[in-house]
Parts: structure tokens; C-alpha cells; sequence
């Protein structure tokens, strides 16, 4: 599994050519943000679904700032917010505007909803708030259940490789 991840995760050499990781290249550098273990892994599946649901213009920029601070695996967080795309993103906004006037009290229905940036820009004020809210959840749970999914399954991969071991040596004792 780890050779694998290996083999797709870009090199810290790749991923400080990326210009939104420019203002960030110089901490690149910390061991921490490259390994590949259980807690890498998982707290950057946190970070990289979090951040994937914050309607920000550079959600990879953002990814990789929490995931320096946090200290987590930085390309697998860069890499999850790639989950937003122009076919994800708008169920995504909706689905999280709705969570968010949901969450406040807010009629849904009384919003005309139109599909142009002139329409988001003249209502942005009427959304902006719900829509705020409603990602941070969104993104909050999305992250929690990428964490526990990925901290699930590493722990299931060990628990299988040390039976596996365990019964190789049973059977070289024989």
C-alpha cells in the first residue's frame, strides 16, 4: 500500500513548482509533511475533504497550509481537494448551502436560484452566510469520515500483515 502511494504522490521537487505553493515552498522541507504512516495519512484525508468544501479560490493553497500547520502527509491533502471539479462542485455548493440554511433557519424556498455569476454576486449576501456554515459542516464531516475510513483501513492492513506474519512463523516452527 505504502509503495503505491509512493508511486502517486508527487516529490517535494514536483510540488514546489506548483505557483499556490510558492508562499509555503520554504516549509516543504520537514520530514513530517512526506511520511506515510497512519497518522500522515489520515489527518491529511481530514484536510484534503475539509478543504475541498470551503468555497475559497485556492483550496489546494489552503489544503496546504493546514496540512504544514497540522502536520500531516501534504501531498495527499493537495491531492483530496482535487475532488471538487466542475462536475463535483456545483451539487457540492448547493448540497452545502442547504446544510447551512438548514442549520440557521433559513427558507430555501424563497430564494429564486439562477445558474450565473451575475445572479451569485447580486445574492451573495442573501447566500453567502448559509453557504459558509453549511460547508465548514460539510466539510467537517466529509473530513471525519475520510479520517476514520483511512485510519480504519491502514490499522486493518497492519492487523492482516501481522496474522500474515505471525502465521509464517508458525508454520517455520513446525
Amino acid at each position: 500500500m505504502k509503495d503505491r502511494l509512493r508511486k502517486l504522490i508527487p516529490s517535494r521537487d514536483k510540488l514546489r513548482e506548483f505557483s499556490a505553493l510558492r508562499p509555503v515552498a520554504h516549509l516543504l522541507n520537514r520530514p513530517e509533511l512526506w511520511h506515510l504512516n497512519r497518522r500522515g495519512v489520515s489527518g491529511a484525508a481530514f484536510v484534503g475533504l475539509f478543504s475541498a468544501f470551503i468555497p475559497v479560490p485556492s483550496q489546494m493553497l489552503l489544503a496546504a497550509i493546514i496540512a504544514i500547520y497540522v502536520r500531516v502527509n501534504l501531498p495527499i491533502s493537495v491531492a483530496l481537494v482535487w475532488i471538487t471539479n466542475p462536475i463535483t462542485i456545483p451539487p457540492m455548493i448547493y448540497g452545502s448551502y442547504r446544510v447551512g440554511a438548514w442549520v440557521l433557519g433559513i427558507d430555501v424556498a424563497e430564494l429564486q436560484v439562477e445558474l450565473s455569476l451575475d445572479w451569485v454576486l447580486a445574492n451573495f449576501m442573501a447566500i453567502g452566510k448559509p453557504l459558509f456554515v453549511g460547508s465548514v459542516i460539510c466539510g467537517l464531516v466529509a473530513g471525519s469520515i475520510g479520517f476514520t475510513a483511512s485510519h480504519f483501513l491502514w490499522r486493518n492492513r497492519v492487523m492482516r500483515q501481522w496474522r500474515k506474519r505471525r502465521r509464517l512463523r508458525a508454520e517455520e516452527q513446525r
